[in-house]
């Protein structure tokens, strides 16, 4: 954290409408370097990933409903920068719209305090895109108007705001004007939505102007419904459908229908928890958000170096005296890729040892990380499958295997290779797994609303550590839960456990688990 004592400076962030991949590149770089992130309801929590080490302070403002009015929030940004830190304002959409952000510059000029701003995609611009609707279209529209659906709409305004005279222009709408205009949006209006209509009709707007409103625009909740100036806000109120919305009347929402992409992703609407280690998670959450899914991590496996290097610093000295280095996991690439750098070796040590890999992401690994040729990778991705490959190939009698792997990795490999008379089979723990202390509390409260449609599980460890965490009564809490396996011998594990097994993939790999999840679980339209 800065330890500086002269002035530090504000950053207001647009952290884009909601699909954590729209912020831009600057606002990621700012947030990682940030001493201090205040941030909004609005910014996508997955964006605090960037800033790790950051203070975060949460100043989220629903209707009504604040945490700290924006004169406090003011406050809070410019007493933050002048104890020296780099502040971070992260703020839903962009700062310059409909966002605040004028008034916190304001302050920070005041106070002497330096700024800068990061644009973002305001709702008006992604919500619509994300739902197939283009806001300009030569052939309907040549401009395009935003508009507040809280003006005028004292439920939502605090105290202190109601108490503020309005600045000239901060009232401003003319309904015969914008009854006129080709194409409008309208923040926040969810509950002014029925006298925005009115007010449009009755200043001449058609009420056959086709119209939709989107909730939660570019995230995985997104819904969209629409209609006509006339009906949408009956058929909105029909749908459930609540803030933070936005709503988009004009011609151009006649082209949703065919141009509507986001929501034809096989897992949109859908929550998947995902069981994996920390450090492994991530890719497959990104794989499964990509597919439409909001997924919450909890990771039931925690690992660690061994405790004692000193058979492992042994087996790396030694790795040219082998025939055959087998890996079996991505997590057994990295810590042999850490601890060689950590003994100054590196791809020279295997000497002419061949490499075998268990499942295509390990092999991918081993290039990335190794810079080594993987010799034998077997079709399908389980440890009796390398074995199988082996012993057709006639390479186990008299051989030497260094095995690089978990601590609780099966011995089956082992005792294969050994009964087809190995000459030796070294199988050294890189590393190991325990049980997590606890859940991640989203997780619990989302599983105990019923709010979680999948569970993904990578391992029979993952499983099993799942059972445990969750108590005797697991299989309560899971049952209304589609479990997906990445393989066989998770799926074993699975049914001893006495949990159904919704899809296995059928290639053992994270791609092939997000494909089976996505065949499987498509939402009915």
């Amino acid at each position: 954290m800065s330890t500086q004592t002269h002035a530090g400076k504000i950053y207001l962030i647009g952290a884009g409408s909601g699909d954590p991949g729209l912020i831009a590149v600057r606002g990621a770089d700012l947030l990682a370097m940030a001493d201090v992130v205040v941030y909004d309801n609005l910014a996508n929590p997955l964006l605090l990933d960037y800033c790790p080490q950051a203070e975060k302070i949460f100043v989220g403002k629903k209707a009504a409903q604040h945490t700290l009015t924006q004169e406090q929030i003011n406050q809070l940004l410019v007493d933050q920068a002048l104890a020296g830190k780099m502040v971070a304002r992260l703020k839903g959409g962009d700062p310059f719209v409909f966002g605040r952000g004028g008034e916190e510059c304001l302050a920070a000029l005041a106070a002497g305090i330096e700024f800068e701003i990061v644009p973002g995609v305001t709702a008006a611009i992604a919500a619509p895109a994300y739902a197939g609707i283009p806001v300009t279209h030569r052939d309907f529209n040549s401009s395009f108007t935003f508009v507040t659906g809280h003006e005028k709409e004292e439920d939502y305004r605090d105290d202190q705001a109601k108490q503020r005279p309005q600045a000239a222009g901060s009232s401003d709408i003319d309904w015969a004007v914008l009854a006129k205009l080709p194409c409008l949006a309208f923040y926040m209006g969810v509950k002014a939505l029925p006298r925005i209509c009115k007010n449009l009709i009755d200043n001449g707007m058609s009420p056959a102007m086709p119209a939709a409103t989107i909730q939660w625009g570019t995230r995985s909740q997104q819904k969209t419904v629409t209609g006509t100036l006339a009906d949408l806000a009956a058929k909105v109120v029909a749908a459930g459908l609540g803030p933070p919305a936005l709503t988009i009347i004009g011609q151009v929402v006649s082209l949703r229908d065919s141009l509507k992409w986001f929501e034809k992703r096989p897992l949109l609407g859908q929550t998947v928890a995902v069981t994996r280690t920390r450090d492994q998670a991530s890719d497959l959450a990104k794989k499964l958000r990509a597919q439409g899914a909001d997924v919450i991590e909890t990771p039931t496996i925690e690992t660690r170096p061994a405790d004692d290097p000193a058979e492992i610093d042994h087996a790396l000295q030694s790795t040219a005296t082998y025939d055959w280095v087998i890996f079996t996991s991505v997590n057994g690439v990295s810590f042999t890729r850490k601890r060689l750098t950590e003994l100054g070796l590196d791809a020279r040590a295997f000497g002419t040892a061949r490499v075998a890999a268990v499942g295509q992401s390990t092999a991918t690994a081993i290039a990335a990380q190794l810079f080594l040729k993987v010799d034998l990778c077997p079709a399908k991705f389980i440890a009796d499958a390398l074995a199988d490959e082996l012993a057709q190939q006639g390479a186990i009698a008299g051989k030497r295997f260094l095995l690089l792997r978990a601590d609780i990795a099966r011995p089956l490999l082992v005792d294969r290779l050994r009964q087809a008379g190995a000459a030796a089979v070294d199988d050294v723990p890189l590393y190991h797994t325990k049980l997590v202390d606890t859940l991640n509390d989203d997780f619990l409260w989302a599983l105990h609303d019923d709010q979680i449609n999948w569970i993904t599980f990578t391992s029979s460890s993952s499983a099993e550590n799942l059972a445990k965490l969750l108590g005797d009564d697991y299989r309560e809490q899971l049952k209304k839960v589609k479990l997906a396996s990445i393989g066989p011998i998770t799926s074993q594990t699975l049914a001893k456990l006495d949990l159904p097994v919704a899809v296995e993939a059928v290639e053992h790999t994270v791609d092939g688990l997000v494909s089976a999840i996505g065949e499987e679980g498509r939402l009915p339209e």
